[in-house]
């Protein structure tokens, strides 16, 4: 039986376990996974060992970063220095130039805190600047939520582009800065030039949502701290990728940049930092940033689940040589590389709805092709990671989340919110391929 047609129905029916049936997405993977297994020929005790391998490979050289990413963000967020940088922005942009302001807050804050974190906490300061402006909600708000998508599917420390770089052996510093570098155009197109649109669409949010509940100014961290704290990450990771070329082999700055600059390690250095000053620092003991870190563990278990069952996932194809099969059924399609990677990224995304789930699956089965297509695979992550953005709708939890707040109308979510999802995809592409002519 030729390996496509199990793959495809595995594909399958991981998409209707997940859409039609609400089985929990890391469940899903697995019963997949089993099935897929045996219909490749693998016997009970290779199945096994594959399940063990694939979450063990996976969660490895991730568990660390992605970690250590979700404290950084909620210390950010609890302690007020995402409100700082927002309202800061504002000041800085002027009414004006609200939506530059906006987009610009958006990225900022969107570095550190994993998407569903970061809306909550900027959805308020939203309708906060809405009310104080009299501006148009969506008008505002499309700039920032652009910018906080672009983060999410475009650079690390978030889970699928994390994730998708590990599997690739892309250099994290590398793929920082090209997804820069793309989110500049790309959050241009999809936040403000998109929003200008949006001006006549009315917006009114339930009266629970309008009360909002800002800190004064007065408990706010200062705005240098907040953005040192918030973008030190960024600030490690692209400055120790930039100046590596130039220091001497061998050297004790070659080893302390070296240092430095592992992923891992750069984002210990930046929460430890965040520790100090935006916890210990602001009067809270220990004890008390320690709990805060301990609650932000618990938000990224599903998505660290997740991620396992997707390597499971990539490791049954491997063991079962189903991704040797399709790299050579694919191989001579007259499709680029990169711009397969983001068709197929796409066509999952569309169908089951996760970015992240899209994103892996996608490295599972292009795996071997990409390696031996000589393409990027900073850029191959980016590429993934446009096309898991692609087309949003009904079947995703990021659709819903923002026309519940928003209280829109599905037809108007349509409008707004999957727009400017395809917006970043197509964009993000181009961007990929105008980047992948210099970079040869």
């Amino acid at each position: 039986m030729p390996l496509i047609i199990p793959v495809l129905g595995a594909i399958l029916l991981l998409i209707l376990m997940i859409i039609w049936f609400k089985f929990d997405t890391f469940l899903s993977f697995i019963i997949v996974s089993i099935l897929l297994g045996f219909a490749c020929g693998l016997d009970t005790a290779a199945i096994s060992q594959s399940l063990q391998t694939g979450i063990g490979n996976t969660l490895g050289s991730l568990v660390m970063i992605l970690g250590f990413g979700a404290m950084l963000g909620k210390l950010v967020a609890d302690s007020g220095a995402a409100q700082q940088i927002t309202q800061s922005m504002i000041k800085l942009f002027g009414i004006n130039n609200i939506q530059w302001a906006m987009a610009f807050a958006g990225l900022l804050v969107g570095i550190p805190m994993f998407y569903t974190a970061g809306f909550v906490v900027v959805v308020p300061l939203i309708f906060a600047a809405g009310i104080t402006t009299r501006l148009p909600l969506l008008y505002i708000g499309i700039p920032m939520i652009a910018a906080l998508s672009t983060a999410h599917g475009f650079l690390p420390p978030h889970p699928s582009p994390t994730a998708i770089a590990a599997q690739l052996n892309a250099d994290i510093g590398k793929t920082l800065v090209y997804g820069l570098l793309i989110a500049i155009p790309t959050i241009t197109l999809a936040g403000p030039m998109f929003g200008k649109t949006l001006k006549k669409i009315q917006v009114n949010p339930s009266g629970n949502l309008l009360n909002i509940q800002l800190r004064p100014a007065i408990e706010l961290p200062p705005l240098g701290i907040s953005l040192a704290t918030g973008l030190m990450p960024l600030i490690l990771l692209a400055v120790t990728t930039l100046i590596k070329p130039y220091l001497p082999a061998g050297s004790i700055w070659a080893t302390v940049n070296e240092f430095i600059g592992e992923p891992n390690l750069a984002m210990l250095i930046s929460l430890l930092v965040a520790i100090y000053f935006l916890g210990i620092r602001r009067g809270q003991s220990t004890s008390q940033v320690m709990k805060v870190l301990e609650e932000s563990i618990k938000s990224i278990a599903p998505v660290l689940l997740i991620i396992a069952g997707s390597g499971v996932f990539m490791q049954v194809m491997k063991d079962g040589g189903v991704n040797q099969y399709l790299a050579t059924l694919l191989v001579d399609l007259p499709i680029p590389p990169l711009v397969l990677g983001w068709m197929i990224a796409a066509i999952i995304r569309v169908c089951i709805g996760s970015a992240t789930v899209a994103g892996l699956t996608t490295v599972g089965i292009l795996g071997p092709l990409i390696v031996n297509s000589g393409a990027s695979p900073e850029l191959m992550v980016l590429s993934i990671g446009a096309g898991s953005l692609m087309f949003s709708h009904v079947n995703d939890g990021g659709f819903w989340l923002f026309k519940e707040y928003f209280n829109l109308s599905i037809k108007q979510t349509f409008k707004t919110w999957t727009v400017m999802e395809t917006t970043v995809s197509i964009v993000g592409l181009i961007c990929v391929l105008i980047m992948n002519i210099f970079i040869k």
